[in-house]
C-alpha cells in the first residue's frame, strides 16, 4: 500500500471524525428550540433529528461541489493529502474547542478556515473571489436575512392569532414545532452533511482516483450515516445556550425562527448552492423571534459572546490548520 493510499485513507476517517462531530456539536441547532419549549423530550428529539439529517444529505450535492472546487485549487500528490488532512484537522480542533465552552459557532465555517489556511501555508492557490462570493458574503447576509424574516414571521404570528385564547394558541404551536424541527434538521443535514462530501471529493481529485467533483454514492452514504451518528450522541451543552440562555421562547417563537431558518437553508442550498452556517441562521432566527416580545427579552450578552466566536472561527481555524500542515511537512514530505 503506498503512502499516498495511507494518505487518502486517513483523510476519509478523519473527514468523517468531523462530520460526526458536526453532528453532535450542530444537533442543537435543528432540536434545540423544541426541546426547551417542550414540544418534544431531548431523546425523541435527537431520534427525529437524526433521522432527518440522513435524508437530508442524500438528496442533493451543488454545496458538496463548491466546497470541493470552489475554495482553494485542487492540489495534488503527497503534499496536497497533507493539505486537506491538515484543514481537517484545524476545522475539528475548532470545533472541539467551541462545544468545550458550549459556544454554538460554525462548523461549516470552520471546515472552510482550515481549507484556507492550510492552502495559505502550502503556497496553494486560493480562490478568494469563491471565498468572498460564496463564504463571506453569505456569512454575512444569512443572518441578517433570518433575524429579519424571523421577526417579520413572528409578528404575523402574533397579529394573526391576537384575539385567540394563549393557551390553545401555545398548545398548537407546540405540535407544529415537531414539524418545523425535523424541517430545520432536514435542512442541516441538506447543508452540513455536503461540506465534507465536497472535502471527500476533493481528497480523490487531489489523489488522482477521480477528475470531476461529482460525489459517488459511497461518499454521500457514509457522510450522511456518521452526521446522522453525531447528532443522535447529541450536544447538549450548546443546545442549552441555544435554547435558553439567549432567550426564554415559547412555541409560537421556536415555530418561527426554525420555519425562517429551515427556509433560508433550503434556498441557499437548492437555489444557491453555497455553504452557509446553520448555526449562524437560527441563532440569529431565535434572536429575531425574541425581539418581537421586546429587545430587552434578547440576552445580548450572550449574544455578543456567540458572535464574537462566529468571527474568530474561520482564522483560528485557518491558524490551527496551517500550523498542523508545517509542522506534519517537517515530519513527512
Amino acid at each position: 500500500m503506498s503512502a499516498e493510499l495511507v494518505g487518502l485513507i486517513a483523510i476519509v476517517v478523519i473527514a468523517l471524525a468531523f462530520d460526526y462531530t458536526n453532528g453532535f456539536h450542530d444537533a442543537a441547532n435543528a432540536i434545540a428550540t423544541a426541546v426547551s419549549t417542550r414540544a418534544l423530550t431531548p431523546r425523541v428529539a435527537l431520534i427525529m433529528a437524526a433521522v432527518a439529517n440522513l435524508i437530508g444529505a442524500l438528496v442533493a450535492t451543488g454545496v458538496a461541489k463548491t466546497v470541493g472546487s470552489g475554495i482553494i485549487a485542487a492540489p495534488s500528490g503527497g503534499q496536497g493529502l497533507v493539505l486537506v488532512f491538515s484543514a481537517v484537522v484545524g476545522a475539528i480542533t475548532w470545533n472541539l474547542i467551541t462545544w468545550y465552552f458550549g459556544l454554538p459557532s460554525s462548523s461549516s465555517h470552520a471546515l472552510i478556515g482550515g481549507l484556507v489556511g492550510a492552502a495559505v501555508a502550502a503556497s496553494n492557490d486560493v480562490q478568494w473571489t469563491g471565498v468572498f462570493e460564496k463564504v463571506l458574503i453569505p456569512m454575512v447576509v444569512s443572518p441578517l436575512i433570518g433575524f429579519g424574516l424571523a421577526y417579520l414571521v413572528m409578528l404575523a404570528i402574533l397579529w394573526t392569532c391576537r384575539r385567540r385564547n394563549p393557551s390553545k394558541v401555545s398548545r398548537g404551536f407546540r405540535k407544529a414545532q415537531i414539524a418545523s424541527a425535523a424541517a430545520m434538521a432536514f435542512g442541516h443535514g441538506l447543508q452540513d452533511a455536503q461540506k465534507t462530501m465536497g472535502l471527500i471529493v476533493l481528497a480523490l481529485v487531489t489523489y488522482g482516483s477521480q477528475d470531476d467533483f461529482d460525489v459517488p454514492l459511497w461518499v454521500k452514504l457514509s457522510a450522511a450515516i456518521a452526521i446522522s451518528a453525531g447528532t443522535y450522541a447529541g450536544g447538549w451543552r450548546i443546545m442549552r445556550t441555544l435554547g435558553r440562555r439567549i432567550i426564554e421562547l415559547d412555541p409560537p417563537r421556536g415555530f418561527a425562527a426554525e420555519t425562517t431558518a429551515a427556509g433560508v437553508l433550503y434556498t441557499t442550498a437548492f437555489v444557491f448552492e453555497v455553504p452557509v452556517s446553520t448555526t449562524h441562521t437560527i441563532t440569529s432566527a431565535i434572536m429575531g423571534a425574541g425581539a418581537t416580545r421586546r429587545l430587552s427579552a434578547v440576552r445580548w450578552g450572550v449574544a455578543r459572546t456567540i458572535v464574537v466566536a462566529w468571527v474568530l472561527t474561520i482564522p483560528a481555524a485557518a491558524l490551527v490548520a496551517g500550523a498542523f500542515y508545517e509542522v506534519s511537512r517537517l515530519l513527512i514530505l
